[in-house]
């Protein structure tokens, strides 16, 4: 049964990736709740650490003032779980204890601002009896369900802006420049930056690939006369021959359990690491198959920083704003009391 909240005590951390936008989510939440509904905001640090530890901040207007453009968070993040916190060398269950300081807290409801990890952890706190909101936040654009994330804006923008730039020197030294874009296991970064930067390859982590035809597609744009080659890599991008592998122990984990399935997970994270991430590796068989100087550009973490875009900062906004019990209704979703506020048509602003 859907209920109304207009007093009362709102938590708010963010966990995973640092993401542009998550302060405007932060300030949209706050401003939100703290005028139109007369609720205390309460910011714990680190993420689900911080409120294991119980270290929180006041977020009243002084503290929300002047974070709109500002790129990370202010309450700081970690990629700790609930249910294994690292604790003395070892990962213990540390859920109760979270729990107790949700209720210390005298929290009404305790909004986690992240992707697709932090989702999987709220959902076990609302499983523990905890109300909570979840707003998508990620550049990899992959929270399903959801059309767009923030952070997914800001962080193609520095791609594409990456690909201009080599353009001109790839043509001046007749190179292959490949650039390695954040996306572990999807492709929408990587995908997006090439299109709109004009790569003249692909490569992302949904379609295999063979160096033989990379190769080959490189060659046949000499031979029409292009002095150079922009190759647009995913870092989780893998070839046919290791996706293969990965399927085929993936089949023998169904129906599989105890000591054999922990056996076969090794496996699997090994494979991973083998086959995923090789750019290095990818532009030496390049340039001897080819014969062409490669170069490798990895973008990295200057995906994740910066001053945040127009578009992210309104989105963020706007999730921010509908997320705030004081202005939406909170309502269970899949009878399991977690509401993610995907979609801010209702929002009011």
């Amino acid at each position: 049964m859907a209920k109304q909240i207009r007093s009362g005590h709102i938590g708010i951390l963010t966990s995973g990736g640092d993401t542009p936008g998550l302060n405007a989510a932060i300030r949209g939440i706050g401003k939100t709740a703290t005028r139109g509904g007369g609720m205390q905001v309460i910011g714990f640090k680190d993420g689900f650490r911080g409120l294991m530890e119980n270290r929180s901040v006041r977020l009243d207007n002084h503290m929300l003032s002047g974070i709109l453009t500002m790129g990370g968070t202010i309450l700081g993040t970690s990629r700790d779980k609930p249910h294994k916190m690292p604790m003395g060398g070892k990962n213990v269950d540390m859920t109760d204890v979270i729990v107790e300081n949700y209720h210390k807290n005298h929290l009404d409801v305790l909004v986690c601002l992240g992707g697709g990890g932090t989702l999987k952890n709220a959902y076990r706190l609302s499983q523990a009896g905890c109300n909570i909101i979840t707003l998508p936040k990620t550049i990899d654009n992959d929270i399903m369900g959801t059309d767009v994330t923030f952070g997914f804006d800001t962080a193609l923008g520095i791609a594409v802006d990456a690909i201009d730039r080599l353009h001109s020197t790839a043509s001046s030294h007749h190179r292959i420049i490949i650039v390695e874009i954040m996306g572990h296991k999807v492709g929408w970064l990587a995908l997006g930056a090439g299109m709109a930067g004009g790569a003249d390859a692909i490569l992302i982590p949904e379609i295999p690939y063979t160096i033989d035809k990379l190769a080959d597609s490189i060659l046949e744009r000499v031979s029409r006369g292009k002095r150079f080659s922009i190759v647009a890599v995913a870092e989780g991008a893998i070839t046919v021959e290791g996706a293969n592998k990965i399927k085929a122990v993936e089949k023998k984990l169904d129906g599989t359990e105890g000591e054999q399935r922990a056996k076969l997970k090794s496996q699997l994270s090994a494979l991973d690491k083998e086959y995923r991430g090789s750019t290095m590796e990818m532009a030496e068989e390049l340039q001897m198959i080819t014969g062409l100087e490669t170069r490798v550009t990895i973008l990295g973490y200057l995906q994740r920083g910066g001053t945040p875009s127009a578009l992210d900062r309104m989105l963020a906004t706007r999730l921010g704003t509908s997320a705030t019990p004081a202005s939406a209704r909170y309502e269970s979703q899949l009878n399991c009391g977690i509401y993610s506020a995907r979609s801010a048509r209702d929002t009011v602003l």
